[in-house]
């Protein structure tokens, strides 16, 4: 990896707290040589539970993105995370950005990843997570990627949103419920449905012989893989 490649991970959220643990695991998966940067949105919600915070959510994606491909002053590789599991603001963002700046999401990344094994041969796949109010917003998702034929569904963790956010614990237990819920739907990967909840997948992973996959990391090696061809051509 060249050095002077550069990240730019965007909190799509306000808060700051989910910021820095999403840049914590992001910057886990780094090699030497490629510098993360973090920016969090000023306006929105704490946590994105529903489909109007999701649009709310495009208009600061599409600000703190385009400020920094503004300040790109050399040729190192550069590239973006839209750090919600919606993808808020993610192709009008591909569509501002200049051509030597590639754009990901982690909601796309992870389906992508979960939707092949590692010969490259398609899988099942569930998606577990805390939002209901983003249900229907998933599956919208999963249809554009074209990957409904692989998708086994969507299961949510019992509890409201924001109250398992402020307990962990109970949080990780009951996304556990959820991913075994997947698992017996016939996915043969799960992925964690949030960005705040990529620790929990961390946590998870050992407890199942299904792949669990964290949105963060899929985007953060998307966006590696990403940088590596640009600097082959």
């Amino acid at each position: 990896m060249k050095a002077g490649m550069h990240i730019l991970l965007i909190n799509p959220n306000t808060s700051q707290q989910t910021t820095a643990l999403m840049l914590r695991q992001a910057r886990a998966c780094l090699p030497p040589g490629v510098l993360l940067h973090g920016a969090t949105a000023e306006r929105g919600a704490a946590m994105i539970t529903d489909e109007v915070g999701l649009k709310i959510a495009e208009r600061e994606v599409l600000r703190l993105g385009l400020a920094f491909a503004r300040g790109d002053d050399s040729q190192a590789g550069r590239a973006i995370i839209v750090a919600a599991f919606g993808n808020p603001g993610l192709e009008l963002l591909r569509a501002a950005l200049p051509l030597r700046i590639a754009a990901f999401g982690i909601g796309e990344a992870a389906m992508l990843q979960a939707a092949r094994d590692e010969q490259g041969r398609p899988r099942r796949f569930g998606i577990a997570t805390t939002t209901p109010g983003l249900e229907a917003s998933i599956a919208a998702s999963v249809a554009a990627l074209g990957l409904t034929p692989w998708f086994s569904g969507t299961h949510i963790a019992r509890g409201e949103p924001l109250a398992l956010a402020a307990d962990p614990a109970l949080q990780c237990e009951r996304l556990g419920d959820a991913v075994a819920q997947c698992v017996r739907d016939g996915a043969q990967a799960v992925v964690i449905g949030g960005g705040p909840l990529s620790e929990a997948a961390l946590w998870l992973a050992p407890r199942f012989q299904v792949p669990v996959l964290s949105p963060v990391v899929a985007a953060v090696q998307a966006a590696l893989a990403g940088l590596a061809l640009a600097v082959t051509h």
